[in-house]
C-alpha cells in the first residue's frame, strides 16, 4: 500500500512440500495494515513439490499478500539462498526483510511484533532477532533437544566473549533486517553454509548496527535437521575467532571489513598511553617550532600547541578535527612532495608513520634532507611499524601475511621496514642517527585500562628493552640532517677565503684562483 513501509517476508525453503502452505497461511493478515507486504519464497533446488505448493497457494485467494516464488536450479545452500533474498530486497527497495523458514520451526504469528520493534527502534538498530534463549526453560519445553540446547548456550557464550556482544543466542534463524543495514555490509562475501548467520552477526556488530532481541516460542516438530552439528560448531568458532583477531589487526578478511572510518579520524590518538605519540610528546621541548608531516588526527600537534606553547604547522592529505589548534595547516599529498611551508625553518620535523604510506620513501627522505639541512639545529623524529615484530613473524611461520585496517600491515601501507632497514634508509638519505628506540604495541586499544592490560604492558616494555628488533611494534628514530655537498663546498670556499686573507701576501697568492 502506498506510503507504508515496505516489508519483504522472505522464506527460505528446501524440501518443504508438506509445510510451506501452512507457514504461508500463518502469516498474520494484520501486517498489511501497517506495512506494504510482499512474500518471497526461494526454493533452493528442492526435489519435491515445494515450488508447486507455493505457487498453488499464491494463485488462490487464500493469501492477502503479493507472493513471489523463485527456484534455484542449483542448490545454493542455506547461506547462499539468503544472499539472493537480501539482494532481492535491496534491489526492489524494501525497507525491511524478515527471514522465515519453510519448515515452520519459527512461528509466523510473531512477525508483526518483531517487525514493529525494528520499525520503532533507534536509527542505529540494524536487526531484530527472535530469541529462544531469553526464556531458556521455554526452549526445552518447546522440544529443543538437550544437546542442541547445551551446544547453543556454550557456543553463544564463547562468541559473546570473542566479539564483545551480549546476545542471548547467535543461532536463531528468525530475523528481521533493515535493508539500509544490509547495504552497509558485504553479506555477499559470506559462506553459503549454515554459519552464514554467524558471519552476518559479526558484520552487523563491526558496522555498529545494533541487534535487538525479542523472545519467541520454540517449536521442534518432525522436520529434518540438515545441519552437521560438529562441522557447524567448528565453522562458527572459526569465524568468531577470525573476527576476534581482526579486531586486534592480527588477521584480515574482507568479509569483516565493515567499519567505516570517519574523515579526520583515520588514526586515533595514542597520547594517553605509552606509544609513539606520548614518547614524541616527551621528546619535544617547549617553545619550539614543529613541522608535523602527516599529522593524522592532529592530537599530538594540538597537545604540543596547547600544553607546550610550540608553534606547529601540520601537513596532511585532509584536515583533521583538531587541525584548528595548529598555527598553520597545509593540505597536501606527501606522495607529490613536501609542500611549501612558508619559507620558515623549524626546530623539529615529525614524520610519524609516514614513510610506509609513500610510493617512494627514499625520494621523500632525500627531499626532507635537502629541505632541513639548511635549518640550524633541525631534528627529525620519524617512526614506522616494525615488520619484524614477533606477531608478524609467527604469522609467517603459520603461512599467513594478513593486511588489515590498522597496525603494521595496514592496507594503506606500501612499504614495510624492520629496525635495520629503517635505519639504513635514513643513513643513505644523509641523516645522522642520534637515537633509536622500540615502541610497545598499543595494547590499551585491545584491553583498555584493565589490570590485565597493565600487566601485559609491563611485560611488553621489558621485552622491547631486551630485544627491540623482535618485540617492538614500532621503531622511533631521532636524527639530524648532514650538510649537503653544496653546503660543504660553500663552507670550504668560505673557510679557504678566510684563511687566505689571514696569510702573508706571498702565501695567499699561491692558492687556486
Amino acid at each position: 500500500m502506498k506510503g507504508l513501509p515496505r516489508l519483504l517476508v522472505f522464506i527460505v525453503a528446501y524440501q518443504a512440500e508438506t509445510t510451506i502452505q501452512q507457514v504461508l497461511r500463518r502469516i498474520p493478515a494484520a501486517l498489511a495494515e501497517e506495512f506494504d507486504v510482499e512474500i518471497l519464497i526461494i526454493d533452493d533446488g528442492s526435489q519435491d513439490a515445494t515450488f508447486a505448493a507455493g505457487l498453488d497457494l499464491g494463485s488462490s485467494a487464500a493469501l492477502p499478500f503479493k507472493l513471489t516464488v523463485l527456484y534455484n536450479p542449483v542448490n545454493q545452500g542455506y547461506g547462499g539462498n539468503q544472499k539472493i533474498g537480501y539482494h532481492y530486497a535491496i534491489q526492489n527497495k524494501f525497507d525491511y526483510v524478515a527471514l522465515l523458514h519453510g519448515d515452520g520451526q519459527y512461528a509466523p504469528e510473531r512477525l508483526p511484533e518483531l517487525v514493529k520493534l525494528l520499525r520503532d527502534a533507534p536509527a542505529d538498530a540494524g536487526a531484530v532477532f527472535g530469541s529462544r534463549m531469553l526464556a531458556p526453560r521455554d526452549a526445552r519445553k518447546g522440544g529443543m533437544p538437550l544437546y542442541k540446547f547445551v551446544g547453543n548456550r556454550i557456543l553463544t557464550a564463547i562468541q559473546n566473549r570473542l566479539l564483545g556482544t551480549r546476545l542471548s543466542e547467535f543461532h536463531s534463524g528468525y530475523r528481521v533486517y533493515a535493508t539500509r543495514a544490509l547495504r552497509r555490509i558485504p553479506f555477499d562475501r559470506n559462506t553459503k553454509d549454515f554459519h552464514f548467520d554467524t558471519e552476518i552477526i559479526i558484520q552487523l556488530t563491526f558496522a555498529r548496527q545494533r541487534i535487538i532481541e525479542h523472545p519467541i516460542p520454540t517449536y521442534y516438530g518432525d522436520e529434518i535437521c540438515r545441519v552437521n552439528g560438529l562441522k557447524y560448531a567448528y565453522n562458527v568458532l572459526r569465524a568468531s575467532l577470525q573476527a576476534y583477531l581482526q579486531r586486534f589487526y592480527l588477521f584480515y578478511d574482507r568479509r569483516f571489513d565493515c567499519e567505516s572510518a570517519e574523515p579526520g579520524h583515520r588514526y586515533p590518538s595514542k597520547l594517553e598511553f605509552d606509544s609513539t605519540h606520548s614518547r614524541v610528546y616527551e621528546l619535544i621541548p617547549p617553545d619550539v617550532r614543529v613541522l608535523d608531516l602527516g599529522s593524522g588526527d592532529g592530537a599530538l600537534g594540538a597537545a604540543l600547541t596547547q600544553r607546550k606553547s610550540c608553534q606547529v604547522t601540520g601537513v596532511d592529505i585532509e584536515r583533521s578535527y583538531l587541525s584548528a589548534h595548529f598555527d598553520r595547516f597545509v593540505v597536501a599529498d606527501l606522495d607529490r612532495g613536501i609542500p611549501e611551508v612558508g619559507g620558515r625553518s623549524f626546530d623539529y620535523v615529525l614524520a610519524l608513520d609516514v614513510v610506509e604510506h609513500l610510493a617512494s620513501p627514499e625520494d621523500f627522505l632525500d627531499e626532507l634532507r635537502q629541505l632541513t639541512a639548511a635549518w640550524p639545529n633541525a631534528r627529525i623524529v620519524a617512526t614506522t611499524g616494525n615488520v619484524g615484530f614477533v606477531a608478524t613473524r609467527l604469522s609467517l611461520l603459520l603461512g599467513r601475511f594478513e593486511y588489515g585496517r590498522r597496525g603494521i600491515l595496514d592496507l594503506t601501507h606500501r612499504r614495510l621496514f624492520t629496525f635495520a632497514t629503517f635505519r639504513r634508509a635514513l643513513l643513505s638519505a644523509g641523516f645522522t642517527i642520534e637515537h633509536c628506540e622500540g615502541i610497545v604495541p598499543p595494547l590499551p586499544f585491545v584491553f583498555g585500562p584493565s589490570l590485565w592490560g597493565t600487566r601485559l604492558m609491563r611485560m611488553a616494555k621489558a621485552l622491547v628493552r631486551l630485544r627491540p628488533a623482535t618485540f617492538a611494534f614500532q621503531c622511533l628514530i631521532v636524527a639530524h640532517p648532514d650538510p649537503t655537498l653544496q653546503m660543504l663546498l660553500a663552507r670550504a670556499e668560505a673557510a679557504a677565503s678566510a684563511k687566505r686573507s689571514s696569510l702573508p701576501a706571498k702565501a695567499a697568492g699561491a692558492g687556486h684562483g
